[in-house]
């Protein structure tokens, strides 16, 4: 069954997607993400993110607010750690040095603008953003 029910390139159209239907995408090694939804008007990015036990965000800054759902498993950051069912806002500005996956792990991640992976004297690694999503849903 195609995961595009009626999704559209309409920012403001309703959109019902049947994500169990799209691939995994490969992130990094022992991360894998499904698009859900972009917006080039706002800015704004909906992925899930399934990452394998030990896999690892690297240190990051949020350029918007991000806000995530654990479905499954634990993630240790700089709030704690958080388990299957939690809900975390990641305001703008907020800076990780490490996401870490301490076991088999989904979430919904939703992000209002940019996020910029950093290098040990912050430079700029990496940017995901609504465009690096969109290219590869």
């Amino acid at each position: 069954m195609d995961a595009a029910v009626n999704e559209r390139a309409d920012p403001n159209a309703e959109v019902l997607l049947r994500a169990g239907a799209k691939p995994w995408v490969e992130f990094a090694p022992g991360i894998d993400f499904k698009t859900l939804r972009t917006s080039a008007e706002t800015g704004v990015w909906t992925v899930i993110f399934r990452c394998a036990k030990g896999a690892a965000f690297p240190a990051h800054r949020h350029y918007g607010a991000g806000e995530y759902l654990m479905i499954k498993g634990r993630m240790d950051y700089r709030m704690g750690t958080a388990e299957a069912g939690d809900y975390g806002y990641e305001p703008l500005g907020a800076f990780h040095e490490l996401t870490t996956f301490v076991e088999d792990s989904e979430l919904l991640f939703t992000n209002h603008g940019p996020v910029v992976f950093v290098d040990e004297n912050g430079g700029t690694k990496m940017i995901l953003d609504h465009q690096f999503f969109a290219d590869r849903a």
